[in-house]
């Protein structure tokens, strides 16, 4: 790849504002909340955002599953390969939101609400170990597929060559998602979709099973890889990992100029990876970080996304993208919330990226 990047990664999801600041209990209970929960806000939860921001020393982060990817991603990447594509309001929340993906050298090509609904945002208390989640979906719920086919945002997309969806957007767009599934397919580019959470798979089956022929590549955790064999009773195997992941690999193929992968994370245990038409499933070892140096795990699959599509788009090797995932995530979870450590450019990985 050259020095500078051709956007040549697309990414498309739901852009948050993740406004995290440490609470207590009575914080907790000021907002009806729970540690370790993610709830999605009601009108009660409206005041958290400026709590967090005016009275905790909140950290502000370009967040939503795919936005962290991508900014993942352009960490190792060389300046302007990342496109990230969402909606967000016409307010304050939404000029953070873009002031933090710049600062990341992240590419933003938002649509402003149709119906003028604010910018999302993802309030994280933070109290000793655990993490309580707040979300206020607004402007992202409002995607639209008509602002992927205007003329500025299709000639970006004509012009990457890897898309990575995720699962998250089949809630508002799955249009948008098809419409990207199918390009790839059409012109022989890469399709990746995120199972993004238990969730998605189950209460969003027929989105999921539409897009599933055009997957080049799949990934998911381990519980979210159960949710999908449990949505669907022909498939026999409903706990065995290794079992899921073939039958994801070996479904039916759109493109079958590429065979398609399978991946799926377990935390701390290996990742399990199944090629289409390939019995043997391997087991890839993850990176050791010691208990002492994790501050917070949030976001951890996201960064393996974004470490793993930025070795795609670099054209290295299956195990080496998983590998890449790996490190990627080790460094995330050693920091507050999904973010990586800045290192001064040219970044290591970009001069030497087998890791």
């Amino acid at each position: 790849m050259a020095a500078n990047g051709d956007y040549a990664l697309l990414c498309l999801e739901n852009p948050l504002l993740d406004i995290q600041g440490k609470g207590d209990e009575a914080m907790l209970e000021k907002y009806g909340l729970k540690p370790n929960d993610a709830i999605l806000a009601d009108e009660k939860h409206m005041g958290l955002y400026e709590d967090l921001i005016q009275n905790h020393d909140a950290k502000l982060i370009a967040g939503g599953a795919a936005q962290n990817t991508a900014r993942g991603a352009q960490y190792i990447l060389p300046p302007n390969s990342v496109l990230y594509v969402g909606c967000v309001g016409d307010d304050h929340y939404a000029q953070l939101l873009r002031d933090a993906c710049a600062q990341a050298g992240l590419r933003t090509e938002y649509l402003t609400s149709p119906a003028n609904n604010p910018t999302g945002r993802c309030g994280v208390i933070i109290t000793g170990p655990s993490r309580s989640l707040c979300t206020h979906l607004a402007a992202a719920n409002d995607y639209q597929l008509s602002h992927l086919k205007s003329a500025k945002v299709w000639a970006l997309v004509q012009q990457a060559r890897v898309y990575y969806v995720g699962g998250y957007h089949l809630t508002v767009s799955p249009e948008a998602a098809l419409a990207l599934a199918q390009e790839a397919a059409t012109n022989d580019k890469v399709f990746v979709l995120s199972l993004s959470a238990p969730f998605i798979p189950t209460a969003f089956k027929k989105q999921v099973d539409d897009t599933s022929p055009y997957w080049d590549y799949v990934i998911g955790n381990e519980t979210e890889a159960r949710c999908w064999a449990e949505a669907h009773d022909d498939v026999q195997e409903k706990q065995d990992v290794k079992a899921i992941a073939r039958t994801l690999a070996d479904l039916p193929k759109a493109n079958e100029k590429r065979k398609r992968v399978a991946i799926v994370t377990q935390g701390t245990e290996e990742t399990v990876v199944a090629v289409q038409g390939e019995s043997d499933v391997k087991s890839i070892g993850i990176r050791t970080v010691q208990s002492s140096e994790i501050c917070d795990t949030n976001g951890a699959g996201d960064a393996f996304a974004g470490g793993f599509v930025a070795g795609i788009v670099q054209g290295k090797s299956l195990e080496e993208s998983v590998d890449m995932g790996h490190w990627l995530a080790s460094l995330s979870i050693k920091e507050l919330g999904p973010s990586y450590v800045t290192l001064t450019p040219p970044n290591p990985l970009f001069l030497n990226p087998t890791i």
